[in-house]
């Protein structure tokens, strides 16, 4: 069969209804083997004609995606050159809520699903899709509860493939490219203590803790006590592993517990890293209300969270990041997130952008993850190592892009010891 003919010109024409372009900078590989595109584009594979049916049922980015988690779609050479062309067109590229196509569109795309036999009744989304947290009011404990356990309690070794040794998973502070994610990561740690103004003897709240990296780094090296707080239980029995290893269950608690529910104040300093996308636009105000109750005066809060940069755009929960990775998770604009901390009564002592730092720390991740493919898929399944490929490869991009941010705001509650005059001594 010619390489010009067959499936490949017609998918390109379904593809870019879906996408909403004529031209699409791609190199489309069909599953009879016919080919259609520039012949120096990057690739994307059909692999079978369902990967085509989840698009006529969701003609969006969760169509696609649900093609990708399932190995029905691939891009087989450079992952990030196919996310890269992909998202420069069309609606896509728009930076809007991916519209639904028209009826004299979705017309044309049955008559070519017709065409190539690809229509029929929906497929099941992959088994990796979560349901259980988007029943019910967002934001309840149980919810949130049902939603960071989605993210996080996929097995802590498959996490350690990806992260490496720091077990940190946020983004790394980098001197230049080549430092290589451990140093940055530990950077990043070091960076935090720094803005604290971390003491000996320090009473500090670590909100979201993960797998206790911070608490450790900031127990050992600056002799402070901390309380870790975290919804995984997952990420709990590890980081407790990691305590008493360290000899330091004097100095660090671990707990299984809400934000919300914790009581024991006043606290020296508390970081939050990596955490507030959980937390949501309708309660961002409680969240900073309720950081601001748990500081002694004068003392500081770290809050280092991603940020939607390009314009306002309303969350949709029927994307890819809110159905597979983050349910419920919301990125706020720094605005919001600065407009939400000093409504609260605290003070900004020093906001840093990170943006290109979190592109250098997500392709470390993946490469992590692709240089352990094998294991990462024995660990957990090939679909969830799909989703995580496709997630971080392409929140690298958003990043790159400018689309998305993460910011490091210091705040303080006002009164005891004011805050310097100049930041030399976090610098």
């Amino acid at each position: 069969m010619s390489r010009h003919k067959g499936v490949a010109p017609r998918l390109a024409e379904a593809l870019g209804i879906i996408l909403g372009t004529e031209e699409i900078p791609l190199r489309l590989q069909a599953w009879d083997g016919s080919e259609a595109g520039p012949r120096d584009a990057p690739v994307i594979e059909f692999r079978s004609r369902r990967g085509l049916r989840r698009m006529l049922w969701a003609p969006n980015q969760l169509g696609l995606s649900r093609a990708y988690v399932a190995g029905e779609i691939d891009g087989p050479g450079d992952l990030f050159e196919s996310f890269s062309a992909l998202s420069s067109v069309g609606k896509f590229a728009e930076l809007k809520a991916f519209r639904p196509p028209t009826v004299s569109e979705r017309i044309r795309l049955i008559r070519t699903a017709i065409r190539i036999g690809a229509v029929g009744p929906p497929p099941a989304p992959p088994p990796e899709e979560m349901d259980v947290a988007r029943s019910g009011r967002k934001h309840t404990k149980e919810r949130d509860a049902a939603a960071v356990s989605h993210h996080y309690d996929v097995g802590n070794e498959f996490y350690a493939l990806v992260l490496g040794p720091s077990m940190v998973y946020s983004c790394a502070v980098w001197e230049d490219g080549t430092i290589g994610l451990d140093a940055s990561q530990e950077a990043k740690l070091d960076l935090v203590c720094r803005k604290l103004g971390l003491r000996p003897g320090m009473r500090v709240l670590d909100v979201g803790c993960g797998w206790g990296s911070f608490a450790l780094h900031a127990a050992q090296n600056y002799g402070v006590d901390v309380i870790g707080v975290t919804l995984s239980r997952e990420q709990a029995d590890l980081a407790r592993e990691r305590v008493s290893g360290a000899g330091l269950t004097d100095r660090i608690e671990i707990r299984v517990q809400d934000y919300r529910d914790v009581h024991d104040t006043p606290f020296d300093a508390i970081s939050s890293i990596g955490m507030a996308e959980h937390v949501g636009r309708e309660q961002i105000g409680d969240y900073a209300s309720r950081l601001y109750s748990l500081l002694r005066p004068g003392g500081r809060l770290l809050n280092h969270a991603i940020s939607w940069n390009a314009g306002e755009m309303p969350p949709d929960p029927d994307s890819f990041i809110p159905r597979y990775v983050f349910p419920d998770g919301e990125m706020l604009s720094l605005t919001v997130m600065i407009g939400a901390l000093e409504s609260a009564g605290l003070e900004v002592l020093d906001v840093e952008a990170l943006r290109r730092h979190y592109g250098l720390t997500l392709r470390a991740w993946v490469d992590n993850l692709e240089q352990n493919w094998d294991e990462a898929v024995r660990l957990t399944s090939e679909g969830r190592a799909r989703v995580w490929r496709l997630y971080m490869a392409s929140s690298a991009l958003g990043f790159e892009r400018g689309l998305n941010g993460v910011n490091q705001v210091l705040v303080q509650r006002p009164g005891g010891e004011e805050p310097p005059l100049r930041r030399r001594e976090w610098v």
